[in-house]
C-alpha cells in the first residue's frame, strides 16, 4: 500500500528549492533543486538558503490561496463573491462559516510549514558555514524572525500546531505531537528577541529592501505581545517602532503625505512600510502558479472585475478579473465621507448607472470592488507565461499606520499618546480629532486597513467575531480558528480543533 507522505512541515526535508543570488533580493525565485548534503559549503550557499526562508512570505498575496484574499472573505466588511458559490471550496466555506477538514485549503498549513522546513534546516547548517561571523549571526537572525513570524501565523489560524525546530524526516513526521499554544508563542517570542540585537536599523532599498530589520522585527514583536494580551509590552514595543506619532522613527518610518501613494506599484519599500511582501513577474505560468516558481501577486486579479468594459474617458482603465472580495452595503455606508473612500473602493455599480463602464457581475455582487489592488491595464505583463499570473505590486503583512493603532490599542485608547497616535492617522487623510477610545481605534482600524487581510483577526482578537459575523453563521467557540486539514490528521497523533470532528 502507497504510503502518502505529509508534506505540514517535512517538504524541503529531503531536498530543498533554494534561489540564485541577485540584488533584487526578495523578488528572486527559488529555483534548481540542491541536494541538502551537498548544499551550504559557503556564503552564497547559504545567502540563497535564506533567500529560501523569505520566500514563503508571498502566502501573503500569492497564489489562489492566500491570507489576504482568504480573511477578508471571512470579515464583516467583504465577501468571497468569485464566479459563482463553488468558485474555491475554500474561500467560499469560510466566508459562509460552512468550512470544515474537507474544504480547508491545506497550504495555509503546508506552506508555512515549507518556511520552517527551512529555516530550522539552515539554522542547523549555518554554524558550520566557513564565512563571516557578523554576516553569519545576521542570516541566522533573519531566519529566527521569518520562523516566529511563520509559528504566529499558524497559531492565530490553527491555535494547535506542531512545534517543530530541527530538521525533521518524513518518516519521524507522523510521532510529532500538537503543541500547546503557550509553547509555541514562547518559541516565536524567544526567537524576535533573541535575534532584533543583530538585525541592521536600516537597509539599503535599493539593494536590501524587503530584509528585515531591528524595527520589522520589533513590530511583529509587539503584534505577538498584543495578540497574547501583554499590551504593556506590545506598546513598548511599538513606542521603539513608532517613535513621535506623525514624525520619522529612528529606524527612517514614517506615514506617507497621501493615502492614495501607498497603492502605486512603483511605489515599493517606502517610508510607512514596514514589512512588506514583495513580488515580482517571473513568467508565473498556470503549471506554476502557487508553487515556488510563481513571483506574482495574485490578490490584484482575483479582485479585478469579470469582463470589465471601458465606456467613457473618466472611468479607469482596469485589467480583467475574477470578482472575488467585494465589500458589502455595511461597509459601504460605514465609509461614506472619508477621504480614503476612494482609494478603498471601487463603486463600479455607480459606474455602470452611469454608462461609464460596464462589467458581468460576479457571485452574490454588490458592486464595490477593493480598489486597493485592482489591477490596470498600465500594469499588465508582457513576458512569458500568463499575464493574469504577473502582477507585480507589493503587499503590506505591516505598515506604520497599522503599527499607530496597535500601539494606541495596547495603551488600552487612553492617554495623551494614544490621542497623538489616532490623530496622526486622521490627521493624514485631513480629518479632525475625535476622543480617542478603544471603540474609536477599532472603527480607524476598519477604515484605515479595509481589504488588507486584518479585520477577521482583528474581530477575533477583540473579542467582537460572535456579534458582528454571526449573521454570516459564525459559531463561537469554534470559528475562532480554522479546522485541521483531514489529510494532515490521517496516520499522524494530530488532533482535530474543537467542534470541527462532525
Amino acid at each position: 500500500m502507497k504510503k502518502n507522505i505529509k508534506s505540514l512541515a517535512v517538504l524541503a526535508i529531503t531536498t530543498l528549492m533554494l534561489s540564485s543570488c541577485s540584488e533584487d533580493f526578495i523578488t528572486t525565485p527559488p529555483t534548481g533543486l540542491n541536494v541538502i548534503e551537498n548544499y551550504y559549503k559557503d556564503e552564497n550557499e547559504a545567502f540563497t538558503g535564506v533567500v529560501a526562508v523569505y520566500d514563503l512570505m508571498r502566502k501573503n498575496s500569492g497564489g489562489f490561496e492566500n491570507m489576504i484574499t482568504m480573511f477578508n472573505a471571512a470579515s464583516d466588511d467583504q465577501l468571497a463573491n468569485g464566479g459563482n458559490a463553488s468558485d474555491g471550496a475554500g474561500i467560499q466555506s469560510f466566508s459562509n462559516y460552512t468550512i470544515n477538514s474537507n474544504t480547508i485549503p491545506r497550504s495555509f498549513i503546508k506552506d508555512y510549514y515549507r518556511g520552517i522546513s527551512r529555516a530550522n534546516l539552515l539554522l542547523a547548517r549555518l554554524p558550520s558555514v566557513p564565512m563571516d561571523e557578523t554576516k553569519k549571526l545576521r542570516f541566522a537572525s533573519e531566519t529566527r524572525v521569518l520562523r516566529a513570524f511563520y509559528y504566529f501565523n499558524l497559531v492565530r489560524m490553527f491555535k494547535n500546531v506542531p512545534l517543530i525546530l530541527t530538521p525533521t524526516g518524513a518518516e519521524q513526521y507522523y510521532s510529532v505531537n500538537q503543541a500547546t499554544p503557550e509553547d509555541v508563542y514562547a518559541q516565536i517570542e524567544l526567537d524576535l528577541t533573541e535575534s532584533i540585537p543583530n538585525l541592521p536599523m536600516t537597509v539599503n532599498v535599493a539593494t536590501d529592501g524587503g530584509r528585515l530589520t531591528q524595527g520589522s522585527a520589533k513590530a511583529i514583536l509587539g503584534k505577538v505581545y498584543l495578540y497574547e494580551g501583554k499590551n504593556s509590552l506590545a506598546a513598548a514595543q511599538f513606542a521603539d517602532v513608532n517613535g513621535t506619532p506623525g514624525g520619522t522613527s529612528q529606524y527612517g518610518y514614517k506615514l506617507l503625505d497621501n493615502f492614495s501613494d501607498l497603492w502605486v506599484v512603483s511605489n515599493r519599500f517606502n517610508t510607512e512600510s514596514i514589512l512588506e511582501v514583495a513580488h515580482s513577474a517571473q513568467g508565473s505560468s498556470w503549471g506554476t502558479w502557487g508553487g515556488n516558481q510563481d513571483e506574482g501577486n495574485s490578490v490584484c486579479q482575483m479582485v479585478g472585475p469579470r469582463t470589465y468594459v471601458k465606456l467613457a474617458p473618466s472611468a479607469p482603465s482596469l485589467a480583467g478579473g475574477w470578482s472575488f472580495n467585494q465589500f458589502t452595503q455595511d461597509f459601504y455606508d460605514f465609509m461614506q465621507g472619508d477621504p480614503r473612500f476612494s482609494a478603498t473602493v471601487l463603486d463600479l455599480k455607480a459606474l455602470r448607472t452611469a454608462h461609464q463602464a460596464d462589467y458581468i457581475d460576479g457571485y452574490l455582487d454588490t458592486g464595490y470592488y477593493l480598489n486597493k489592488f485592482m489591477p490596470k491595464t498600465s500594469d499588465i505583463y508582457s513576458g512569458p507565461g500568463d499575464a493574469v499570473l504577473n502582477f507585480t505590486q507589493n503587499t503590506y503583512a505591516i505598515r506604520l499606520a497599522d503599527t499607530y493603532l496597535m500601539e494606541a490599542e495596547a495603551l488600552g485608547g487612553t492617554g495623551s499618546r494614544a490621542q497623538a497616535l489616532l490623530d496622526a492617522v486622521r490627521a493624514r487623510v485631513h480629518l479632525p480629532s475625535v476622543a480617542v477610545s478603544l471603540a474609536a481605534i477599532k472603527d480607524e482600524r476598519r477604515r484605515e486597513l479595509a481589504g488588507e487581510g486584518h479585520r477577521w483577526f482583528d474581530l477575533v482578537r477583540w473579542g467582537d467575531a460572535p456579534v458582528k459575523l454571526a449573521s454570516r453563521g459564525f459559531v463561537a467557540g469554534k470559528n475562532e480558528i480554522l479546522p485541521i486539514p483531514a489529510f494532515d490528521l490521517q496516520g499522524t497523533q494530530l488532533h482535530q480543533n474543537p467542534g470541527y470532528n462532525n
